[in-house]
């Protein structure tokens, strides 16, 4: 299933959006290309964070599905590594939640990325 896209008239309005927020991060900053920096970087983790979810949560996440599926990738059937399992969101738009991921191997995951037409 493909993520949702814009239509016509959405894409128009997030470009006037976009445009309007740089110009109150500028008025806001002062024109100060730090303070620019600064407010960017911050609009943008806690954007990111409203569709993925903290660090820590993703953490406590994976911990949860690693528990749940005993380690195992459930696409492969091969034990999932110490480190560099991916949770897989099985919907985009239904976020880091219990019952829209899957923790998967690397391996299997770009396998995945693929197939959904990401690479």
């Amino acid at each position: 299933m493909s993520n949702p896209q814009l239509n016509e008239t959405q894409l128009k309005q997030a470009h006037r959006l976009i445009a309007k927020v740089r110009k109150w991060i500028e008025t806001l900053a002062k024109n100060n290309p730090e303070a620019i920096f600064a407010f960017r970087r911050k609009i943008y983790k806690e954007l990111m964070y409203d569709e993925r979810s903290k660090p820590m949560e993703r953490k406590r996440l994976k911990d949860k599905m690693w528990k749940k599926q005993n380690g195992i990738c459930p696409l492969c059937r091969q034990r999932l590594p110490e480190k560099g399992a991916v949770l897989d969101r099985i919907k985009a738009i239904g976020g880091y939640k219990e019952g829209n991921v899957r923790l998967i191997c690397a391996s299997c995951d770009g396998k995945v990325q693929e197939e959904r037409g990401y690479k």
